[in-house]
């Protein structure tokens, strides 16, 4: 029987079976859609926000509403603002990973500005960009949750609780992928912005996790020099493709106004098997100046379409 592993990305989220829950119904939805259950497929969550997070967010439904579906200014709370770094090291990471986001987020705005139909040009028009504190939050959210997982940073999301973070979601992705593995397959990891980071890593880096299939990622900052600087040792430029563990393809699918993705989308020239790309880089185009969200990507025909081919479908 085949199967499905999902990997969530940054920020806090809706309880494990209800995140679920959200990405299958959003796959199953419109003429195109894949629905997973139906075709006898079975699925899991690789869960890991509450490792950085006090408690699930409740607003369950802005998760599958296209227009709410925007970093929260909320959510900049006390936990989640960025880290303040110890070393130099962790200040260019932070740095550079700021400079980078912050400019594909302004193109989003200007490209969002731009009439639909330039026939109209000269008339006026209202430029809605988001608001200094959603991007605040979105940015700080982000630098907190990566660098906390590459640094392995010790945090306690909750009084009593603390963990080593990416001791924990290592071992959190190979249980799943482990027991993924008895399904017969094929067995497919599909993973959303942070999560391609923490797929890639234990696919590439930790030798107890399984063999998989074929690996989605969506959404994903792996095309940034930072992050591919903190997956050493184990990735190189000419090496990088994870076929150690990965038996079969890996589709990478972006929008170019991705803050997360889009200042370097397209990966398969980083990650290579013996000086060859093998890594195919899908480009799709979500709505609004709000890119990087995994209800609008699940919606993309592109992706449901190497999904289908993927699990033989």
């Amino acid at each position: 029987m085949a199967h499905v592993t999902f990997v969530h990305g940054i920020s806090n989220k809706p309880a494990p079976a209800e995140l679920e829950e959200i990405w299958l119904r959003t796959l199953a939805g419109g003429l195109n859609g894949v629905n997973l259950h139906g075709e006898g497929i079975t699925t899991s969550m690789v869960y890991w926000a509450d490792v950085l997070y006090a408690e699930y967010d409740k607003d369950v439904a802005a998760y599958e509403s296209l227009d709410a579906k925007t970093p929260k200014a909320a959510d900049a709370d006390a936990q989640t603002r960025a880290p303040i770094t110890a070393t130099s090291e962790e200040a260019s990471f932070i740095s550079g990973l700021a400079f980078k986001l912050g400019g594909t987020m302004a193109a989003a705005e200007a490209v969002e500005a731009i009439p639909a139909n330039r026939n109209l040009e000269g008339l006026p028009y209202e430029r809605i960009p988001l608001p200094w504190p959603v991007k605040k939050a979105f940015l700080e959210t982000f630098l907190r949750d990566v660098h906390h997982y590459l640094f392995n940073t010790t945090f306690s999301p909750r009084p009593g609780t603390t963990y080593k973070v990416q001791d924990e979601i290592r071992k959190r992705f190979v249980t799943a992928v482990q027991a993924a593995a008895k399904s017969g397959g094929p067995h497919i990891v599909v993973s959303h912005s942070m999560g391609t980071v923490i797929a890639y890593d234990c696919l590439k880096r930790v030798k107890k996790t399984a063999h998989v299939d074929g690996l989605i990622t969506i959404g994903s900052p792996l095309g940034l020099d930072e992050v591919q600087d903190k997956l050493q040792p184990g990735w190189s430029r000419p090496n990088g493709y994870p076929s150690e563990k990965v038996d079969g393809a890996w589709i990478n699918v972006f929008d170019r106004l991705d803050p997360v993705a889009g200042f370097d989308p397209f990966i398969a020239n980083d990650f290579q098997i013996e000086g060859r790309s093998k890594v195919k880089d899908i480009e799709v185009s979500n709505s609004g100046a709000w890119r990087h969200s995994i209800v609008k990507y699940l919606k993309a025909d592109p992706l449901r379409q190497e999904l289908r081919r993927m699990l033989e479908l």
